[in-house]
């Protein structure tokens, strides 16, 4: 497994997380990142789930850079990727994955959608977006030291396309704060609401960045969860019970 960052010599290469040497990857994550974020933002979350034999291939932001969404369609037809393939949304970038796997024109096998935004967010101040994204002071300060992270871009309403979710073929896990300012829970259930497809995980005293939040080790375990359940069929068979 990558030990730190990888990144190919193009400006627009993913920032990738290999599962460890002398295991089989047991599918690829391709992670679209929200307002203002990078792909290595999803380091810590890259990591976990590459301990657990999964590729994570992290790319930026869409709203900031469209072409993004061409990286993640490449790489979704990569044939050399293992599948299952699974796009994972942050954010705006939880918009564009339901967009790319509405259109059904990339070969996606599930998604996870974390923070879908419903409303602008009009919180102002750096102090108050940072503590609207997070409650983990480890991410804070990742944050807040990162000079490739674009400050107040939380504050923008950049036009995204509508979330048909209606038009989605493939399983779905939400994952939302009960406490997130930007997406308020019930707004997000109602998005929700009505998508047989659609699994919905909430976290209490959750923010925005809830793969980043500080229950970040709870967001992985629930995403590892789901993808092992993915990997034995589409229709996601419990693999685990408790006592009658």
């Amino acid at each position: 497994m990558s030990s730190s960052l990888s990144r190919k010599s193009s400006s627009r290469a993913p920032f990738s997380w290999d599962e460890p040497e002398g295991l089989a990857a047991r599918g690829t994550l391709i992670v679209l990142a929200g307002r203002g974020e990078h792909g290595g933002v999803y380091e810590r979350f890259g990591r976990r789930l590459a301990f657990d034999a999964y590729r994570v291939r992290a790319l930026g932001d869409p709203t900031a850079d469209p072409s993004v969404l061409d990286e993640a369609a490449e790489l979704l037809a990569d044939e050399s990727s293992p599948g299952p393939k699974v796009l994972v949304g942050s954010d705006t970038g939880a918009h564009y994955a339901v967009h790319l796997a509405a259109g059904r024109a990339a070969a996606v096998d599930a998604l996870i959608l974390a923070g879908l935004p419903t409303t602008p967010w009009t919180g102002g101040s750096w102090e108050a977006e940072v503590e609207a994204r997070t409650a983990c002071p480890t991410h804070r300060a990742r944050l807040t030291d990162d000079p490739a992270f674009r400050r107040g871009a939380l504050g923008e309403s950049p036009r995204l396309p509508e979330p048909r979710l209606d038009l989605v073929r493939v399983p779905v896990l939400a994952l939302h704060g009960n406490d997130d300012p930007v997406s308020p829970v019930e707004q997000a259930l109602k998005a929700y609401a009505g998508h047989p497809a659609v699994r919905t995980v909430t976290f209490d005293g959750g923010r925005h960045d809830v793969l980043n939040d500080a229950s970040h080790r709870t967001a992985a375990a629930t995403v590892v969860l789901f993808l092992e359940r993915l990997r034995l069929s589409p229709e996601l068979p419990v693999i685990a019970e408790g006592p009658a």
